[in-house]
């Protein structure tokens, strides 16, 4: 099964409950809640006196302990700087991460976790200049604490040591249709190289890397949250910037300008690194075919999804992926046409 993840067939809500009374030494009145995630199980729990917490269990296989840990470092970088972010708690040894070991007569899995307070919100969905200011302001505060410290253990961001072997995955797991592999690997062979210098020159520090909307909750009284760092990677700053748009960088210069200014306040954002964008939404399509086909084996993924890796779910998918290929190509002859190197050329 190569690149498959574990799953989650062993880890029950009850062995959850008693998992975070033996880690955490809390009396909980066995209420779970599971909440959505398509890599992790995440449930909520409740005290015997009504206190309430989110408990995360990462997936088998996925992440390194020290890239867990990094994870739960980066947020206390942001808590520390007073950015809106829900830390994970700590055991009475001052650990964030806890584990868990379950089998049953045939199989064995050891299942890290933490503990978070639970914190609501509200969607933000930003449409007034105003709303698009705050997110650039709160994802430039996040920067800010990101320079302050590196991550070893965490992807890079770049066509070559991010993309590359996800498409390699793909192929040799043998989970693109046969009548379309071939195309796929021509596909990534001719845009990977094309793409690639663009990244050269664009400073990397740790970021967010999921930084959609979704992921920014509004308290009010409090303002915006970010939540879900699971995803956390060394890249350029404009990975947590160009999933905001609720389009095209080309059809979004209202939002994007915004949301710059809004970054400016706090941090100069490296204007060069727009030329990103496109690059980055066709490694995302990538990156999420990759982390689908790990799970095609769950049952609960062949439940929500059964029509995954038929013929004609990869004939949509190449032409979504095709598509956006033609709009990293015009973006590229624009900027070489434009005598200025790798630039925004739909800013």
């Amino acid at each position: 099964m190569g690149y498959q993840l574990a799953s989650f067939d062993l880890l029950t809500p009850e062995a959850a409950l008693q998992a975070v009374e033996s880690a955490y030494g809390l009396s909980l009145d066995g209420t779970v809640s599971a909440y959505p995630s398509y890599v992790n199980r995440v449930y909520g729990v409740r005290t015997d006196d009504g206190a309430d917490y989110v408990v995360k269990f990462y997936r088998p296989g996925r992440w390194s302990q020290e890239a867990v840990i990094e994870e739960h470092t980066f947020l206390g970088d942001c808590a520390n700087a007073e950015i809106p972010v829900v830390e994970p708690i700590a055991d009475a040894d001052g650990d964030t991460l806890a584990s868990l070991e379950v089998s049953d007569e045939s199989n064995s899995d050891e299942f890290h976790f933490a503990l978070f307070p639970k914190r609501g919100g509200r969607n933000f969905d930003a449409e007034t200049d105003e709303q698009w200011f705050r997110l650039g302001s709160i994802v430039a505060r996040c920067h800010l604490a990101a320079q302050t410290r590196e991550a070893h253990h965490r992807p890079i961001c770049t066509p070559t040591e991010w993309t590359a072997p996800f498409v390699r995955e793909l192929l040799e797991e043998g989970v693109v249709h046969p009548e379309l592999a071939q195309e796929l690997q021509a596909l990534a062979d001719e845009l990977l190289p094309l793409i690639a210098p663009y990244f050269r020159a664009a400073p990397f520090h740790r970021i967010h890397g999921d930084c959609h909307r979704g992921n920014l909750l509004d308290r009010p009284g409090e303002g915006l949250l970010m939540i879900d760092f699971d995803d956390m990677m060394v890249g350029p700053a404009v990975q947590d910037i160009w999933l905001l748009l609720p389009g095209h960088a080309a059809d979004c210069r209202r939002e994007l300008t915004m949301l710059l200014e809004g970054y400016d306040t706090f941090l100069e954002f490296p204007r060069k690194s727009l030329a990103l964008i496109e690059p980055l939404r066709f490694m995302r399509m990538i990156h999420f075919l990759a982390w689908r086909a790990r799970q095609r084996h769950d049952y609960w993924f062949l439940r929500e999804f059964p029509d995954w890796g038929t013929k004609q779910f990869w004939i949509r998918e190449m032409e979504d992926l095709k598509m956006q290929a033609d709009i990293v190509r015009e973006q590229l002859r624009g900027d070489e046409g434009s005598h200025a190197g790798p630039g925004p050329s739909f800013a």
